[in-house]
């Protein structure tokens, strides 16, 4: 007679949850001096660069087999055409959260963010060390950020039980849902690359993480370094 035998079993949705593929958007296009990137209720809305559709498609390809039952956006256009080649693969609609849209960065708005970055102002090495949005003038405080996307993902679960759902969104609000569910610091899941995908479970109350910033669909196009959300 055998002994019984007890196995390790893969992860499994649990009923009622809501699974989401967290995407990010594209790389957008670069800030040329002298033209600042448009805005859209005071945020910075630049399109996709050459690079940023590449790996829109390549996510489309990635994805277009899985049971995807709705994609959402944000009021972005960065995320309407990173979204755009998976729901032409689905032939769905994408749908806009309208609270999931990037961290709001005040008078560093319009492309200023990438100057700033690039000089390596003070006021953006103080933003990394506080790790606080808000030490740009006139931007998000976090705890507004937080409760805005959470608001949003919670829009999103409630509507989609035991379905698994894509949200193309920013590196920051990507950032920050994962900080929540993790119980980290406010930066700590910063910098997803363009194009990767980040995978939560949520279930009631609890956030399960699967996966943060997946590339293996990119392949050369993964970045080798971090980026802050713009």
């Amino acid at each position: 007679m055998s002994e019984k035998e007890y196995r390790q079993h893969r992860f499994e949705r649990p009923s009622g949850a809501t699974e989401i593929l967290l995407i990010r958007h594209g790389e957008s296009s670069p800030l040329r001096e002298g033209e600042p990137f448009p805005l859209v209720d005071g945020h910075g809305d630049p399109g996709l660069a050459a690079q940023g559709r590449e790996q829109a498609d390549k996510v489309g390809v990635r994805l277009k087999n899985h049971p995807v039952d709705a994609v959402y956006v944000t009021k972005l256009r960065r995320t309407h055409e990173t979204a755009a080649p998976l729901c032409r693969h689905l032939e769905i609609e994408p749908v806009i959260e309208p609270n999931l849209h990037e961290v709001h960065l005040g008078e560093w708005e319009g492309g200023v963010f990438r100057v700033k970055a690039a000089e390596q102002d003070p006021i953006f090495l103080k933003m990394h060390e506080e790790e606080r949005w808000d030490v740009i003038p006139g931007a998000e405080s976090y705890s507004v950020f937080s409760d805005r996307v959470n608001k949003g993902l919670r829009n999103i679960v409630r509507s989609h039980p035991d379905q698994l759902v894509v949200a193309v969104l920013h590196g920051g609000v990507i950032g920050q849902i994962l900080a929540q569910a993790a119980g980290s610091t406010g930066f700590a899941f910063n910098g997803a690359d363009n194009g990767s995908i980040s995978h939560i479970v949520v279930n009631g109350a609890q956030t399960t993480i699967r996966r943060f910033n997946d590339c293996s669909h990119l392949q050369d196009l993964m970045s080798s370094a971090g980026a802050m959300p713009t």
